[in-house]
């Protein structure tokens, strides 16, 4: 199999938790045919109290191991706060188990023996869902970022323009000018490095609900 090109700056990471040994050891290998780097961990207990490099990448969880199990790891690393999408590979899988798992969050649910192809076919997707999840949220923090830096009025009219009213609008709903909307729309434009109202809509739609709720 070729190597899959990844961007130097975004190799993506594979965490692998598994108490079988040869089965990890494949993984590792059919991975590594492609390009794609790993981490194993034996057990539960060992993936939790290591210190995870922040790439981007996926988890592939047994379900069944000794101590914690796959799907009880999956509900700690939500505590934690840890967005890793998870893909669950078990010789053990039942319907009920399936179900709990993706409901949880779990990307996958696949069944020991496994087709080559088919995990790295979800590998591949759990990485591009990390990948989306980490721009979102590199985008949220810079917006947010830059929306501290609006007035209150330009808050109402960057809200305003958002949601499509024009500046004959904006300024009879604020009781102001048209002058006066377009100088402040000018302003909110600029500290948000909006360019056109796309921008502006795209900038609005990033921010989370509370914050577009309480402006």
């Amino acid at each position: 199999m070729p190597d899959l090109d990844f961007p130097s700056d975004e190799k993506p990471l594979v965490l692998i938790c598994d108490d079988d040994r040869d089965h990890v050891d494949a993984m590792v290998e059919l991975l590594l045919s492609v390009g794609i780097e790993s981490l194993a961990f034996g057990s539960s207990a060992e993936l939790l109290a290591a210190e995870l490099p922040d790439r981007p990448g996926c988890m592939v969880l047994d379900v069944r191991m000794p101590g914690i199990s796959g799907l009880e790891l999956q509900s700690t690393l939500a505590g934690r706060a840890v967005r890793t999408p998870v893909i669950f590979l078990t010789g053990h899988g039942d319907v009920p188990m399936t179900i709990q798992a993706m409901k949880a969050g779990a990307c996958d649910f696949l069944t020991k023996p496994v087709r080559s192809q088919t995990l790295l076919d979800a590998v591949l997707g759990a990485i591009a869902i990390d990948r989306a999840q980490r721009r979102a949220s590199l985008a949220e923090r810079r917006n947010r970022a830059l929306f501290a830096k609006l007035t209150p009025r330009e808050r109402q009219i960057f809200k305003a323009v958002a949601l499509g009213q024009l500046n004959k609008q904006i300024a009879y709903d604020l009781n102001i000018s048209e002058v006066t909307v377009k100088l402040h729309r000018g302003g909110m434009m600029k500290k948000l490095a909006a360019s056109t109202v796309a921008d502006v809509v795209h900038i609005w739609e990033s921010l989370p609900p509370a914050v577009r709720k309480d402006d």
